[in-house]
């Protein structure tokens, strides 16, 4: 539920779109901008799974104990959540593009000093400031996109995204694994020591930076107010009948947006314990090297990316709070199940278990989300929700990290379980008394014709 923006659009769309056009064909005939942002994604994606893989364990390598690095795993967000707005601001200021080539600079190079540092502030501080600098891909590259596209690309364009930064991304796993075990080859040292694990973050690193020079070649629009006024006279009868006075005085629906955002952030939570530590648990809980970890986790990303797309198939056989709500259910016990499987097997069934599950979650929430408010307030409901990920990434690892370091391994596992039995349980004590009575109304209209 972290990428609303990524996935609303190709979910609520996504039926009417699809059947007017192939998106494959428009693939071929789209801006060189939108080949571009598509590259950088994919950079973006094997970044995030190399450092999701290698990093922690360096960490650990270094000597530090899981709570340290669960308040590690945390500071990024913090530093996401810092500079959301600022940087947010910034774009619309100076424009996309050179925010977006300062994330493509900034943020590979703390990453890389993240690698060679050793010291607890310095990795802290280093750490917040690659996320500070980071969150500048996520405020910049969905308005580029869809600034590059027409209604007819948008869909897909967007969807390809999604699949490009978490699927094809995932895929950096392997390279997290190989490239620490190639360099403990030459060394002749293990593959879990520190210099070979300072290896992989310098290749996560490199990623961002190689993956974002092409972006030098960006064509940004100019920002000038000539452009309004050269919207076409058939755009304004389209746009201007869609609004009236009483939805420009529309108070923003506090209400709602607490109901909304209070089961998300209790998700992000439960999340934020078990996937920003998984890795390490798994180092810790099976003694794993860095090949084999690359390996589980590939498949698992590779898959999930996989089917992830066959969310709108749920979608039109069940009610999206539906799809929603049971997933959330059914995933709990899959995460205490990975916390207290006395084997890796059992303990790599039930992640992939929970990984597929996990996929279905981001479309529809952001649909079901959207679908409640207003179109004058989905912006500031997406914001809010970029800030939910980012408090419940920050408190959900910290507190897993305490919880393996002071109990035991398996009690984050449970704490994340939890979470995930409350989120959803909010979700139907809000939201669903509002469904049954649609039901109600629908059949009784039935009987009465």
């Amino acid at each position: 539920m972290s990428l609303v923006p990524d996935t609303f659009e190709s979910t609520v769309r996504g039926k009417d779109a699809l059947p007017k056009r192939s998106f494959v064909p428009s693939l071929f005939h789209m801006p060189r901008n939108v080949y571009l942002l598509l590259l950088f994604t994919t950079g973006k994606g094997f970044q995030l799974s190399i450092a999701a893989l290698t990093l922690n364990y360096y960490v650990h390598s270094l000597g530090y104990h899981p709570d340290f690095i669960g308040i590690f795993s945390a500071v990024p967000a913090i530093g996401s959540l810092t500079g959301a707005v600022p940087t947010g601001i910034l774009a619309d200021r100076i424009g996309r593009k050179p925010v977006l080539l300062i994330t493509a600079a900034l943020s590979p190079l703390f990453l890389a000093l993240i690698g060679l540092v050793t010291s607890a502030p310095l990795l802290l501080g280093l750490s917040f400031l690659q996320g500070l600098f980071s969150t500048a891909y996520w405020v910049t590259n969905l308005p580029l996109l869809v600034e590059n596209t027409t209604e007819e690309q948008r869909v897909g364009v967007l969807a390809l995204n999604s699949f490009l930064l978490l699927g094809i991304g995932s895929l950096g796993n392997l390279l997290g694994g190989a490239i620490p075990e190639f360099i403990a080859g030459i060394l002749h040292v293990s593959a879990a020591s520190v210099l070979p694990l300072r290896w992989g973050v310098f290749t996560a690193a490199s990623f961002t930076f190689i993956f974002g020079l092409p972006l030098w070649f960006l064509q940004e629009a100019k920002r000038t107010p000539r452009t309004h006024n050269e919207v076409s006279e058939r755009e304004r009868k389209r746009i201007v009948p869609s609004v009236n006075t009483k939805q420009l005085k529309e108070p923003a629906p506090i209400g709602l947006f607490v109901k909304l955002l209070v089961p998300d952030l209790l998700f992000t939570m439960g999340e934020g314990a078990v996937v920003a530590l998984i890795q390490l648990y798994f180092v810790l809980r099976f003694h794993l090297l860095p090949g084999i970890l690359g390996i589980i986790f590939t498949i698992s990303g590779v898959a999930g990316g996989v089917f992830s797309l066959t969310a709108p198939l749920f979608v039109k056989r069940w009610s999206k709070l539906r799809i929603v709500t049971t997933v959330q259910f059914l995933t709990a016990p899959l995460m205490i199940l990975i916390g207290l499987a006395p084997n890796l097997p059992l303990a790599i069934t039930g992640e992939y278990a929970r990984s597929f599950m996990r996929t279905l979650i981001d479309p529809v929430y952001a649909s079901f989300a959207m679908e409640k408010v207003s179109n004058k307030h989905r912006s500031t409901l997406a914001g809010f929700y970029s800030t939910t990920w980012s408090i419940g990434f920050s408190i959900g690892p910290a507190i897993a990290g305490w919880l393996q370091s002071n109990v035991s391994l398996s009690t984050s596992f449970v704490f994340g379980a939890f979470c995930l039995v409350l989120a959803p349980s909010l979700l139907l004590a809000f939201f669903g008394n509002e469904k049954r009575k649609q039901t109600s109304e629908v059949e009784g209209d039935a009987k009465e014709q």
